[in-house]
């Protein structure tokens, strides 16, 4: 009877990690494919302009080196030690900026340099003259590592029979490729930077529609069923739920389940409805029988003399005529609660009531031990005053009828912190509920016999009765069970002192003038 706190709660399974927003994804997505596009663009076109620009630096070369071996003039001033004719070949014509030249004769160098912009030539390191030493003329244009930098050279033999190597500066190709890498780099960067900003509104736009068919599946998901009914605005917007669109027959086919759930809950609130109304009817139509088959044995039992089992069998009817009796007035008041019927209500004082209800299981239920808690100041409600004794004897016959004989039994009344509800808990100390028993403790001809040890059976709708009442209090009833301790919560509204003035001023007004006036 009791809802153990906790109980189905998820903190034994592993938390896993947020998972990301479809649009977040989709973003991401689409920022990756651009991002490996410009990767495979800049490899491509880094290997083009490379290819592009080796090719031209080849050219160059071939030239350069046709320049030198077919040169044969010799002028004053050049370098080196060179054979009678054998000329310089960085004297030969058109030879740019950064060219080197070098004359190789049976592995000697004989003569060679690289010409500045000044057109002075610089000569070579001994490092240098051994890696053009061991070129081998005829071959194609290899890339070699001078103490200058990186070259393209090429080795041929010119008309005395010697080797002339020639070389073109490689840094220039260098120096484009690094500007087209930057350029690329900067590009994709800012490519990507706006295609996110750019994506995330067309996706945030686009993905609009979903989001409106979500929050009406979670709103569906959040409402009370119980009242039979769906609301109206409960469905996807037409404009959603076009079926030409992906998220539109997502829409629409929501939309269908909707009308399936509400047409089920509308067939079982009909189905409901006829049967309170049968069971108010049924119960409204035994209440005469059964009044006669007690007036009837009251009547036997005074004026008939019976056999010892007579009396017991005339007995054994007087009381399950009662408590067939009291089954059709819970059936009654369930049945008058249902339609909505607001309770009579007055000023009660809670406190007496606790009281009064609390001797009265004292005196009925001696074999248990009975505590009550009351605060120094009565406690005010405005109810019904039947109807909340009734909550009391409902709530104090479970706790006597599911224990044990020795179960101590407490029942405390108090003030909320904000001294706007009254605060009625009924407790004891048995062996608790079934945690299976739990979930449907407050569900009609629910019983809990197997759960707890007690010798007398119940109807099941003392609980049910319990809510219902306090439900139509504008209160709120609640429950924990644990082994040893059983603890029930009533919440009513307190009445306030401005309500208490102007009720006793409506009385007053009623009752006229006093015989003294």
């Amino acid at each position: 009877m009791r809802q153990a706190t906790g109980r189905d709660s998820d903190s034994t399974t592993p938390r896993r990690g947020r998972a990301w927003r479809l649009r977040t994804r989709l973003i991401l997505i689409l920022m990756l494919l651009l991002g490996l596009a410009s990767i495979v663009i800049g490899v491509v076109s880094y290997g083009a302009m490379n290819a592009t620009l080796t090719n031209q630096l080849g050219s160059q070369l071939t030239e350069a080196s046709d320049r030198a071996t077919n040169f044969s003039g010799v002028r004053p001033g050049d370098a080196g030690d060179v054979p009678q004719g054998a000329p310089n070949p960085l004297n030969a014509p058109g030879q740019a900026a950064g060219t080197l030249n070098a004359r190789i004769d049976d592995g000697r160098f004989l003569a060679g340099g690289i010409l500045d912009t000044g057109g002075s030539v610089v000569n070579l390191t001994d490092s240098d003259r051994e890696a053009l030493k061991n070129l081998e003329p005829g071959s194609p244009a290899t890339k070699v590592d001078l103490s200058k930098g990186k070259y393209l050279v090429v080795s041929d033999v010119d008309h005395t029979g010697q080797v002339v190597v020639t070389g073109l500066p490689l840094k220039n190709v260098q120096r484009t490729l690094n500007i087209l890498v930057a350029i690329m780099v900067g590009v994709s960067v800012a490519a990507l930077l706006l295609v996110g900003l750019l994506g995330s509104v067309a996706v945030r736009r686009t993905m609009k529609p979903l989001e409106r068919v979500s929050a009406v599946a979670t709103s569906v998901s959040r409402l009370d069923l119980e009242s039979g009914q769906l609301p109206g605005a409960s469905r996807v917007a037409r404009r959603d739920a076009h079926q030409d669109t992906e998220v539109g027959a997502v829409g629409h086919a929501l939309n269908r389940m909707l009308d399936n759930v509400g047409a089920a809950l509308t067939a079982r609130q009909k189905s409901e409805d006829r049967m309170r109304e049968f069971i108010a009817n049924a119960s409204h139509e035994l209440r005469t029988p059964l009044a006669a088959i007690r007036g009837y044995s009251d009547l036997l039992k005074w004026t008939e003399d019976f056999t010892p089992n007579g009396e017991k069998s005339l007995a054994r009817i007087d009381s399950q005529s009662q408590r067939m009796s009291g089954l059709v007035e819970d059936l009654l008041l369930l049945a008058r609660l249902d339609e909505g019927r607001p309770p009579e209500k007055e000023a009660v004082d809670l406190t007496e009531l606790v009281v009064e209800n609390v001797s009265d299981l004292q005196v009925a239920a001696p074999d248990h031990e009975w505590e009550l808690a009351l605060p120094e100041e009565p406690v005010t409600i405005r109810a019904d005053r039947r109807q909340i004794q009734q909550v009391l004897l409902n709530l104090l016959s479970n706790a006597r009828k599911h224990t044990d004989p020795g179960t101590r039994v407490s029942t405390g009344l108090y003030a909320s912190a904000n001294h706007r509800d009254a605060i009625l808990r009924v407790a004891d100390d048995g062996p608790g509920i079934d945690p299976e028993f739990q979930d449907k403790i407050f569900a009609r001809f629910a019983r809990a016999d197997q759960a707890r040890s007690g010798e007398v059976g119940t109807s099941g709708l003392g609980l049910p009765i319990v809510k219902a009442i306090v439900e139509a209090h504008a209160g709120t009833v609640s429950f924990t069970s644990r082994p040893g301790n059983t603890e029930f919560e009533v919440r009513l509204p307190l009445l306030l002192e401005a309500e208490d003035s102007d009720e006793n001023d409506t009385t007053t007004s009623g009752m006229g003038p006093s015989p003294e006036d």
